[in-house]
């Protein structure tokens, strides 16, 4: 019965908001979106799919991989990649194009944001080695051309955020750690990242901190935005793989007291 009420109050607002803009534009109400910018929705009573799949095809169909053999993984197993990999390429123009257009796919596809993450770190100068892991993630989108993102129409309104720090110093070129996270409300992701730290840590544990105050920010901001929304949330939570990163904020003592690592422990308390 309250799902009833929200979503009959919920369309109300809506049609003050399209009479307030026909008032002063002209305006054309064109129904339920289904198709926007390469984005298809689909409704159900299940809850809404976002994917992608007109304008993954397109990419295909542009580089020529459109019948090239699909792979299962979007990036080989323990791959490392450095700026100095490999001859350059004689007309970077096509590596930037594509990745140009990845970086607007991870919209709905949130499990190659790692692979476009770090190949598009190398957009200044790319070079033979760098457009094979290209050519790999575009044959693992022939693998999974029409994957999407289900928004479930049953999702608690509960925060649920999973984060952690990525293979440690892992860049040959800076040694920086990379900050991956994601969030849910609910079933349903509505945040993802990956992306390297702005600073080199000195420690594993230190990189994963740095993590942990990132999505906190991240959760904090959100919690702000749904409140704004009168969202009544349930709760928010965070799970964190590494247990001494997690005994940190719990420890009021530190053994060495640095400041850059000291400010987001008291960030992540607070």
């Amino acid at each position: 019965m309250d799902d009833i009420i929200l979503a009959s109050s919920s369309k109300k607002m809506m049609c003050k908001v399209q009479y307030l803009l026909k008032s002063m534009f002209k305006l054309k109400v064109l129904g339920d979106l289904k198709y926007f910018l390469g984005l298809q929705l689909a409704r159900s009573s299940e809850g809404i799919v976002l994917s992608q799949r007109k304008y993954t095809l397109s990419i295909l169909e542009d580089t020529n991989f459109i019948d090239a053999k699909p792979i299962s993984l979007p990036m080989e197993t323990n791959l490392r990649m450095s700026a100095s990999d490999g001859d350059p390429l004689h007309d970077p123009s096509t590596y930037r194009r594509i990745i140009g257009r990845l970086i607007y796919l991870t919209i709905s596809r949130p499990n190659i944001t790692y692979a476009v993450s770090t190949l598009s770190q190398f957009l200044s100068k790319p070079t033979f080695t760098h457009l094979t892991a290209l050519h790999h993630l575009l044959r693992y989108l022939k693998e999974s051309v029409g994957q999407g993102l289900l928004f479930s129409a049953k999702s608690e309104l509960r925060l649920i955020a999973y984060a952690d720090a990525d293979d440690w110093a892992g860049c040959p070129d800076t040694r920086r750690s990379v900050t991956s996270y994601c969030v849910f409300i609910g079933d349903s992701l509505i945040s993802c990242r990956s992306k390297k730290q702005h600073t080199v840590s000195r420690s594993s544990v230190e990189s994963k901190y740095r993590a942990m105050a990132a999505v906190v920010a991240e959760l904090t901001w959100l919690r702000d935005l749904l409140f704004d929304f009168q969202a009544d949330l349930l709760s928010s939570m965070l799970f964190f793989y590494s247990q001494s990163t997690i005994h940190i904020t719990t420890n009021p003592t530190f053994h060495e007291r640095t400041k850059h690592i000291e400010i987001d422990y008291h960030f992540v308390r607070e």
